[in-house]
């Protein structure tokens, strides 16, 4: 007997049922933004404007930047401001860009320049916020007063230390140039700070493991190190060929 004959029979099994429909897709949540943040990509950036100083130069500043500039007599400033007021200010340091230079290529004279500027208001942490309203953050501080009196664009620390290499390993001993490779990782990494006088020793016990006199049997004297140390920064503040 056929038996699956029974399945199209409705007296046997009834009529037949009509198919169960199928549900609808869901649509699927459309997916959230990105949050806006420091890194994301559509976090705002910041506004840059062009200031015109009394040169007819322009210089490029971060206009949505929070800046804490004061006047000497406590109010606020605005970073424009203070920008007119350090270019109108800079004359009394330096007579043009060699002499700026040269101030700025030897420990000493770079030291008292920077006291000089920290008695009229300008201060390295005046500097430093400087230095982020002009987007030169990876710059040194010669860049802000070289871009600020002259409309120079400021090069990063790694560029000059890569210009100076050039320099070193064609004016000084291996050991040397192996002692200066350190010190200009150093300026890199953290700044122009690291080029102060009172910064060698601290940079010597740093390279050579707290053992000053295994750095006197490398590189000579202390004295010829010191001289070796200032001597080397020139090449750092070199005009572009």
């Amino acid at each position: 007997m056929k038996a699956y004959h029974h399945f199209t029979d409705p007296e046997w099994d009834g009529e037949p049922l009509e198919p169960e429909p199928k549900p609808e897709p869901q649509p699927r949540p459309e997916p959230a933004p990105p949050p806006e943040g420091p890194g994301s990509d559509t976090a705002p950036r910041p506004q840059r404007i062009k200031v015109k100083l009394a040169d007819g130069k322009a210089r490029n500043i971060q206009h949505m930047m929070v800046t804490s500039f004061w006047h000497p007599d406590g109010t606020p400033m605005s970073a424009h401001q203070f920008l007119e007021l350090l270019f109108g200010k800079l004359p009394e340091f330096f007579r043009d860009e060699d002499e700026l230079r040269a101030l700025w290529s030897a420990p000493d004279t770079r030291a008292k320049l920077l006291a000089g500027l920290a008695e009229k208001g300008f201060g390295r942490d005046q500097m430093a916020e400087m230095q982020k309203i002009i987007d030169a953050e990876k710059s040194d501080l010669f860049d802000v007063l070289a871009h600020v009196a002259y409309a120079l664009p400021p090069l990063t620390r790694q560029e000059r230390a890569a210009r100076a290499t050039v320099a070193v390993n064609a004016r000084f001993n291996p050991r040397q140039q192996v002692f200066l490779g350190f010190v200009l990782a150093q300026y890199v990494q953290i700044g122009v700070e690291e080029l102060d006088r009172e910064k060698l020793s601290p940079l010597l016990k740093l390279k050579y493991h707290n053992a000053i006199a295994d750095a006197v049997a490398d590189l000579g004297r202390l004295e010829e190190i010191g001289a070796v140390f200032a001597d080397f920064q020139k090449y750092l503040y070199q005009p572009s060929a």
